[in-house]
Parts: C-alpha cells; structure tokens; sequence
C-alpha cells in the first residue's frame, strides 16, 4: 500500500488521503498547542510561505498522546493555530502516532529511520517526515529540529519536484 492510499480525515472530518498531494513534496508532523514546542508552528508556516509555490506542503496532524498537550476540540485547534500563527497549510483530525490505536499513515512513516538510523515510535510532539514528490520518505526529523534548520532546509529544497 502507497502513503497515498491511506485514508485521512481533515479537521473538519472531511475525507482525504496523501494523494490529494500527490506529486508534491510533502513535510508530516504531529503538532499540539500547549507543548514547549508549539512555537514551531511559526517555522512550519514560514516554510508552507517560502516553498509552498514550488509544490510543497506541511501537514499538520495533531496529537494529543504526549502529556496531553493538545486536548482541544478540532474548532479549538483550528482556531489557535489560526489566530496565533496565521497556519495555511492542511491540518488533519487528531491523530494517534504510538501506540495500539496507532494511525496507519504513523504506522508506515515510523519504518523510516532517521539521521542516526533509529527507527520507530515518534519521540514527541513536531516530529517531521519529509515525503518526495512521488510519496516516498526521503528523510525523518526529530522533534527538536527546528523547522527553518539547515539539514531541513536543505532536505526539503532536494526533495521538491524539477
């Protein structure tokens, strides 16, 4: 099964799937609103504004599985993420990443070692999966790697589509 195949739901539960990116490169992170990395949304909105016009994309899934720091509704998500910092770019229904309700888009990304070649479970919130534009990963960031990073940067301007 292609990432593309694996059905999604946007936070508005509407139906969707990787594919309606196809041919784009593509930046997957779990998000929250009330984790000491939340700031990151402001790096990941610059990068949807910098590249999103030569066919790249965040999307966003939001996790509530790390000390409960993102509880609020899908409307409540929404909202933060648009008036604290103006996001554009997709987010999706809340998403487990771990665990036994693992979603099966996580379940797939976290075979993907990173830098170091660890693969596995997601270590916390604004963990980064950088998809090519034929779907395939082609690299995983740990949480702690800022969005605007140089190896990220240069991850992401390798991976956008010719």
């Amino acid at each position: 099964m292609s990432l593309y195949d694996i059905p999604l739901r946007t936070l508005t539960g509407e139906p969707a799937s990787l594919a309606d990116h196809r041919g784009k490169a593509l930046l997957v992170v779990n998000v929250a609103s009330k984790c000491g990395l939340t700031p990151q949304y402001a790096g990941l909105e610059r990068l949807q504004q910098r590249y999103a016009g030569r066919g790249f994309s965040v999307l966003g899934f939001p996790s509530n599985q790390f000390a409960g720091q993102e509880p609020g509704t899908a409307e409540e998500i929404a909202a933060f993420c648009s008036a604290t910092y103006g996001v554009s770019f997709p987010l999706f229904e809340k998403t487990d990443v771990n665990g036994e309700r693992q979603h099966p888009l996580y379940a797939e990304l976290t075979t993907v070692p990173d830098a170091e070649g660890t693969a596995g479970e997601v270590q916390w919130n604004f963990e980064k999966f950088l998809l090519g534009p034929d779907g395939a990963v082609v690299g995983r960031f740990r949480p702690r790697t800022e969005p605007e990073a140089a190896e990220l940067i240069a991850a992401i301007e390798a991976a956008l589509p010719a």
